[in-house]
């Protein structure tokens, strides 16, 4: 018998039900890059709860997912390690099927997903995957891991990287604190503890 997920900390606010404040974010988030179709689920769904929050929070969000130096392959294999690294169970459900259509191979993200080193994956997104360990690992970089890096991305890159990875560490940690979860149906990445 599967474990009984647990129910979410935050109630989900339906858009008729929406403050003022509430509409305004849902207006911005569907005038930006996400696209008017977007509902407020995930980490927006809390937000909606402190929006004045999470208005600065998506601005920045939208930045670090669309606009940076970093292609959209390295960029979500690094969201993808950070989702891992976390056990974000929506992080990963969302981002997933977005990181295999911008490039990375199936085998990776299901080695992330294990929690084994990724061997078979290119060079740079070794790269990234070793920074991003010995950065949660020891809260610091040495340099011959940031001089690999930063020769794959460069410098203004290196610098948006460590941005993805704060503002996705930030969404892990709301989506986990407020047990945010993928739809019922969908079948969670990693296991949930008790």
């Amino acid at each position: 018998m599967p474990a009984k997920r647990p129910a979410p900390r935050l109630a989900l606010i339906d858009e008729p039900n929406m403050t003022d404040a509430q509409h305004a974010l849902l207006a911005s988030l569907r005038a930006g890059p996400r696209g008017t179709s977007i509902t407020p689920r995930g980490p927006f769904a809390v937000w909606m709860h402190a929006p004045a929050f999470g208005e600065l929070a998506q601005k920045l969000g939208a930045h670090c997912r669309y606009q940076t130096a970093l292609s959209p392959r390295l960029s979500e294999f690094a969201i993808l390690c950070t989702a891992r690294l976390w056990r974000a169970q929506y992080e990963w459900f969302a981002h997933a099927p977005m990181a295999e259509k911008s490039g990375v191979k199936p085998k990776t993200i299901e080695d992330l997903r294990r929690g084994r080193t990724p061997k078979a994956a290119p060079k740079d997104e070794r790269a990234i995957y070793d920074f991003i360990q010995e950065l949660y690992k020891s809260r610091r970089i040495m340099d011959r891991t940031y001089k690999r890096v930063q020769s794959v991305l460069g410098d203004a890159a290196t610098v948006e990287l460590v941005g993805i990875l704060g503002y996705y560490a930030l969404i892990s940690m709301t989506l986990n604190v407020f047990r945010m979860l993928p739809p019922e149906n969908e079948k969670l990445a990693f296991p949930e503890s008790k």
